[in-house]
């Protein structure tokens, strides 16, 4: 199984401003983009924050097939938490309370 982390981490925020905020006011960080979402780049993890109930950190991880690594993670424990094809993108929650969006 040869998966990889990527490197972009997303958070939701009710109130996506303030949260960039924090991280530019309080570590230093620039928003680099904000559309579709902000974005806050950084050397080795890039930061998106867009609005929404907060999840937690969604880490991305890309896989061969999407389908068929969330039919195995489900039967061993997971829970897709968000699944939204047209974006695309799908959310699984893993038994150690880890989210990632799954990737091709």
């Amino acid at each position: 199984m040869a998966n990889t982390f990527g490197t972009d981490i997303l958070i939701q925020s009710p109130d996506p401003e303030a949260a960039a905020a924090f991280y530019v006011e309080q570590l230093g960080f620039t928003i680099t983009a904000r559309e579709p979402m902000l974005e806050l780049a950084g050397r080795h993890i890039n930061l998106y924050i867009e609005k929404g109930p907060p999840l937690g950190p969604v880490f991305e991880v890309t896989v061969a097939d999407v389908d068929e690594t969330t039919r195995r993670l489900v039967a061993h424990g997971c829970q897709v938490v968000k699944d939204e094809p047209h974006f695309p993108r799908r959310y699984v929650k893993d038994p150690n309370g880890l989210i990632y969006n799954l990737t091709r």
